[in-house]
């Protein structure tokens, strides 16, 4: 399966954004789906994941601010920001697995076989 990420972009502290992630070459209704972001100088780091028909899991710095969704119809993932803050800038990462997992595993990069490209959040001061 190939993805593409898009969605992001400039906006100011407080301010809200929807990242899309569109796949093709598979149904993305079968696999676990999850976005991750990567700082400049640091590590990617989870974010959110949603599995089986709606079972979503988040990071503790977004609850409350963030919200994964799915669009099987659309083959597409989506993630809504709101209340951004400027920690959250980062590159964006969607990623999609077709394995089964346990929970406590969907937060892991190496969980994840099919990354998107990345789209870069910049949330200004």
């Amino acid at each position: 399966v190939q993805l593409q990420a898009s969605g992001g972009g400039l906006v100011q502290a407080g301010g809200s954004l929807r990242l899309s992630c569109a796949a093709s070459g598979g149904t993305l209704s079968s696999y676990g789906l999850a976005w991750f972001r990567q700082a400049p100088g640091k590590e990617r780091e989870f974010v959110a994941a949603i599995r089986r028909i709606s079972v979503k899991v988040y990071t503790d710095s977004v609850k409350g601010r963030f919200t994964i969704s799915r669009d099987n119809a659309k083959n597409t993932v989506y993630l809504q920001m709101n209340y951004l803050k400027p920690e959250d800038t980062a590159l964006y990462f969607c990623a999609a697995d077709s394995s089964p997992r346990i929970t406590s595993t969907w937060n892991r990069v190496t969980s994840y076989a099919y990354w998107g490209q990345g789209t870069l959040v910049t949330v200004s001061s």
